[in-house]
């Protein structure tokens, strides 16, 4: 599944790039989102910055991400450092209590907070209550004419507000902003959104909705998230490059997936799933990639109880990812090497991924032989790592029937 995002620059008065605003788009053809669920869209926007990375989209500027109600009323996960993302609350929004209190604690947080499509509201209380916390006031200077836009910055003079120009499309729009008073400007004058892409893995949705069920426990079972999420190969990904991201800074290399759910923390993990499942709960497992994910879990579960088996159960979940990862660059459609740079995995594990000779290296060769029915390999192998042949067998036909008894439970919630 190919992903897309928009990214339009925010120019300042020297025309100068201040920001990028991350727009969903739903294929490479057309520059506009016309599907109405906004909810998802934004969490299509806060996929991709995992997906392509924050620092390859905004290149180290702040990001606009639109926000809508459903979020706003939900603790959002705070992955994404303050400094690098404006909320930009939709002029559909409704401001209620609970939406200006979350306001407010993100903006304790150090989140700046745009008012999109700004339009006066002089009896709602709680609309001025969202003013008092805003940073930025977008205006369409479409919809709006020169008297109203005018009249706006009139009346939130005293909150000492940014104002923004938006939907700027000619020269004599953008001379007249800069002479009323506007800091920053947005249109096609300046430039159209570029469209960006990069391969997705669907999560299962059997698996989503099992996390989710679980996390919502007062008290969630790390293993039975653990067993769950390691099972499917686009979460384990995500977690990671979640993990890899600068707000968390993380200074350890993972070595297993429980390991990977206990630094990131329950509340962070909750926040974080909630949002996936927005953009998941439309999507079907993409039948094309079907093989590739059944032959990853196989390689992780077999590679897992092999050194189970032999006496190995400490790298046990070292072996498990790297069989997991394996089929990452056909997958994602990247370089493998461009892949792991994004990935905070223990360095063994990548060397192996990377075809270098390691302590998991005898037990991956062996599943690799077993794929291709190369009987002499296996057969040297086993004899290698200290494995009975039958036992091999066994453990080989486990994996394959846990691969699809993984692939099956998802088809029975679609």
């Amino acid at each position: 599944m190919e992903v897309y995002v928009a990214r339009q620059p925010i120019l300042t008065r020297k025309q100068e790039i201040f920001a990028y605003e991350l727009l969903y788009r739903s294929n490479k053809h057309d520059n506009l989102y016309s599907n109405g669920d906004f909810d998802q869209a934004t969490s299509e926007v806060i996929n991709s910055l995992l997906q392509i990375g924050i620092e390859e989209i905004t290149e180290g500027k702040p990001c606009f991400i639109n926000f809508t109600e459903t979020l706003l009323e939900n603790t959002f996960p705070t992955f994404l450092q303050p400094e690098l993302m404006v909320i930009e609350v939709l002029e559909t929004v409704r401001p209620t209590e609970r939406i200006i209190e979350n306001c407010r604690i993100l903006k304790a947080q150090g989140y700046k907070i745009a008012l999109d499509d700004f339009e006066l509201r002089d009896n709602d209380p709680y609309y001025w209550k969202l003013i008092e916390l805003a940073d930025i006031v977008k205006i369409d200077v479409q919809k709006s004419s020169r008297l109203e836009q005018l009249k706006i910055m009139k009346a939130l003079n005293k909150y000492n507000m940014i104002f923004l120009a938006e939907k700027v499309e000619t020269r004599e729009e953008y001379e007249q902003c800069l002479k009323d008073g506007y800091t920053f400007f947005q249109g096609y004058f300046f430039s159209k959104p570029v469209i960006l892409r990069t391969s997705d893995l669907p999560i299962l949705n059997h698996n989503l909705f099992v996390i989710i069920s679980e996390l919502s426990k007062e008290e969630p079972d790390i293993d039975k998230l653990t067993t769950f999420i390691e099972s499917d190969v686009s979460l384990s990904y995500k977690l990671l490059r979640l993990l890899n991201s600068p707000a968390i800074g993380l200074v350890y290399k993972i070595k297993s997936i429980k390991q990977a759910i206990v630094l990131l923390g329950l509340i962070e993990l909750r926040k974080w799933v909630y949002v996936l499942s927005f953009r998941e709960h439309l999507n079907k497992t993409d039948f094309i990639m079907e093989e590739v994910i059944k032959l990853s879990l196989t390689r992780a579960k077999a590679s897992e109880l092999i050194n189970i088996s032999i006496g190995k159960r400490s790298q046990s979940s070292s072996a498990f990812i790297a069989g997991l990862f394996s089929l990452v660059e056909t997958i994602f459609k990247q370089p493998l090497g461009q892949i792991l740079n994004k990935l905070p995995l223990d360095q063994e594990i990548k060397q192996t991924l990377l075809g270098e000779e390691t302590s998991l290296t005898p037990v991956k060769d062996l599943v690799f032989a077993a794929e291709k029915g190369e009987w002499s390999e296996i057969d040297r192998i086993v004899l290698e790592v200290g494995l009975n042949g039958d036992k091999f067998s066994d453990l080989y036909k486990q994996s394959i029937k846990w691969a699809k008894d993984v692939l099956v439970g998802t088809e029975a919630l679609n």
